[in-house]
C-alpha cells in the first residue's frame, strides 16, 4: 500500500483506492469527522470515522494536535469544501496531545502569542504558508544563481573584520569572562583567546566573497549574519540571512542589471509555483486591511504588489535627481514628511523611498551615485570626488530591499578611504592584496533574505518570517 501526503491525495485522481496517510489532527467533530493536515498544503483532508466500530478509549485520544496514522478508502466527498475524503478503515495514535494544554487550538491567535510558541506556530495556516514560501524562495535563489553560472561560497561566520565599519558586532571568545586576562592596563589580552585575536560574528560575507569573485569570476553567499544592534523594531533582527553575489569584471550598470533580473526571477517563481499559499496570504492581508482606517490600508493587494515588480522595468535615477524630486514634492513642501529634505547629502528614509516608488515613478526604482559620506568605504569613488558608485533598489511598501555597489578596485584610493575612517591596513591586508595582484572592476549587492520574505508574504513584522527570531532580550528555543 502506498503512503501519500495530503497534497498528493487532494491533487491526484486516485479515487476508490486504499491509501495510507499520517498527520496531525486539526479538528475532530461529532466523533466522526477528522480534519487532518501534514504540512504539505494549507488544506486539510477530511477523514470519516465509523465511531461505532472504534473503541471509545481510542476516540477520546483523537484530539487537536495529536499525530495519527490512517488507512482507508479515498472516495468522492459527500460534503462541501473538498472533492475527496477518506473513509477510515484503520486508525492508530502515533502521539497524543493534551487538549487542556495544547496551545494551538482551532481559533484565532495573535502573532505575539504565536511567537511565544514559535516551536508550534507552523501548525497554523498563516505560518505554514509563510514558511513554505520561505523555503520556495530559498530554492529559487539557489536555482537562479546555479543556472547563471555562479558558484556558491560559504563565507566564514566567525571573523576578525567588520565589513560595515558599524562596530555593532557580537564578540566570540573562549576566555573566562569572570577572570579576563588583561594586557598591561584595563584592556583584555585577546592573544590569550582561542583565535589569538579579537573575533566577532560576521555582519556580512561580502569582503570574503570578493576574494572568491576575483578568482572564480561569479560567486554568491547565502548564509546567516549577525548585528548586535539594540533595536526592537518590526524590521530588525539580531540574526538574519543575507544573499550576497559578487562578480568580477562587472561595473555598476551590470550590477543593476543582475539585481533586477534576479529579483524578477525569484518573484515570478513564487507567483507560478506557490499559488495556493500566496492566495491565502493575499486574502489574509485584504481581510486585515478592512479593519484599518482608509489612510492606513495597502494601495495594492499582495499579488498586485508582486506583479508590480515582475511586470515593470525598474526606473534608474541618480541620487541627485531623486533629491531634487523629493525637495520639490508636495509632501516635502507641506512638511508631511517626518524627515524634511532640505539639501543634497541627506540620508533617505523609508518614507522618501516609498514616495519615489509608489507616488512619483509608480514602478520599482534603482537609485545610484550616492554621497560618499553616507556609504561604506569599499564603494568606488566617482570622478567628482563626492559620490560613489552605489545603488539601492526600492520596492513598494517596504522601501530599500537591495543595497550594492561597484567596489573600489584602486589600491591607493581604497587605502585613503580606510585611513579616513581609521580602519588599520593590517586588519584588512588580505582585502588590499586583491588590489595588488590582478585588480579589476568588480561589483556586487546584498539582499536581506527576511526583507524579501516579508515583501513576498505581506507579513508586517520580521519576527514572523524567520523560524526562531533572535531579538534583544530574546533567544528562546
Amino acid at each position: 500500500m502506498q503512503q501519500f501526503n495530503v497534497l498528493e491525495l487532494l491533487s491526484q485522481d486516485i479515487k476508490h483506492t486504499e491509501v495510507e496517510v499520517k498527520g496531525w489532527v486539526r479538528t475532530f467533530r461529532a466523533n466522526r469527522f477528522i480534519a487532518l493536515n501534514d504540512g504539505s498544503t494549507l488544506k486539510n483532508i477530511q477523514c470519516v470515522v465509523d465511531f461505532e466500530s472504534i473503541d471509545e478509549s481510542l476516540l477520546k485520544r483523537i484530539t487537536t494536535g495529536a499525530a495519527i496514522h490512517i488507512i482507508g478508502d479515498l472516495v468522492e466527498s459527500q460534503g462541501k469544501g473538498q472533492t475527496v475524503e477518506i473513509q477510515v478503515k484503520n486508525l492508530s495514535i502515533l502521539g497524543d496531545s493534551d487538549p487542556d494544554t495544547y496551545p494551538i487550538q482551532p481559533k484565532k491567535h495573535s502573532f505575539e502569542f504565536l511567537r511565544e510558541n514559535a516551536h508550534l506556530r507552523t501548525r497554523t495556516n498563516t505560518f505554514s504558508a509563510v514558511m513554505r514560501l520561505r523555503s520556495a524562495l530559498s530554492f529559487a535563489i539557489h536555482k537562479y544563481f546555479n543556472d547563471n553560472g555562479f558558484y556558491y561560497m560559504h563565507a566564514p561566520i566567525i571573523t576578525g573584520s567588520d565589513a560595515e565599519g558599524a562596530g555593532e558586532m557580537f564578540k566570540v571568545t573562549s576566555l573566562d569572562i569572570e577572570n579576563l586576562p588583561k594586557n598591561g592596563g584595563d584592556k583584555v589580552d585577546f592573544s590569550k583567546d582561542f583565535f589569538g585575536k579579537e573575533t566577532n560574528l560576521t555582519v556580512s560575507g561580502q569582503l570574503e566573497a570578493e576574494t572568491y569573485a576575483m578568482s572564480l569570476g561569479k560567486v554568491y553567499t547565502f548564509g546567516p549574519t549577525f548585528r548586535a544592534e539594540n533595536s526592537n523594531t518590526s524590521r530588525h533582527l539580531a540574526e538574519f540571512w543575507m544573499i550576497e553575489p559578487e562578480v568580477a569584471f562587472m561595473d555598476l550598470t551590470g550590477n543593476m542589471d543582475l539585481a533586477e533580473d534576479f529579483l524578477k526571477y525569484v518573484l515570478k517563481y513564487i507567483l507560478e509555483n506557490n499559488t495556493e499559499d500566496l492566495a491565502f496570504l493575499d486574502k489574509r492581508l485584504q481581510d486585515e486591511d478592512k479593519t484599518k482606517p482608509q489612510a492606513e490600508r495597502n494601495s495594492m493587494t499582495l499579488i498586485e504588489k508582486l506583479k508590480f515588480v515582475t511586470d515593470n522595468n525598474f526606473k534608474r535615477v541618480s541620487y541627485t535627481e531623486a533629491i531634487d524630486i523629493l525637495r520639490n514634492s508636495k509632501p516635502n513642501k507641506k512638511k508631511k514628511f517626518q524627515y524634511i529634505i532640505d539639501e543634497w547629502g541627506a540620508d533617505l528614509q523609508s518614507e522618501h523611498e516609498r514616495f519615489l516608488v509608489e507616488k512619483h515613478f509608480k514602478c520599482p526604482v534603482i537609485l545610484f551615485d550616492y554621497p560618499a559620506n553616507i556609504k561604506a568605504f569599499y564603494m568606488r569613488l566617482n570622478d567628482d570626488g563626492k559620490t560613489v558608485r552605489a545603488m539601492d533598489i526600492l520596492f513598494p511598501g517596504i522601501g530599500e530591499i537591495v543595497g550594492g555597489a561597484q567596489r573600489e578596485e584602486r589600491l591607493e584610493v581604497l587605502k585613503e578611504k580606510m585611513a579616513a575612517i581609521d580602519i588599520p591596513e593590517e586588519e584588512l591586508w588580505w582585502y588590499l592584496d586583491l588590489r595588488k595582484f590582478g585588480t579589476a572592476v568588480h561589483s556586487g549587492f546584498g539582499l536581506g533574505f527576511e526583507r524579501l520574505v516579508m515583501f513576498t508574504t505581506g507579513m508586517s513584522n520580521i519576527r514572523d518570517v524567520i523560524p526562531f527570531p533572535r531579538t534583544p532580550q530574546n533567544a528562546e528555543f
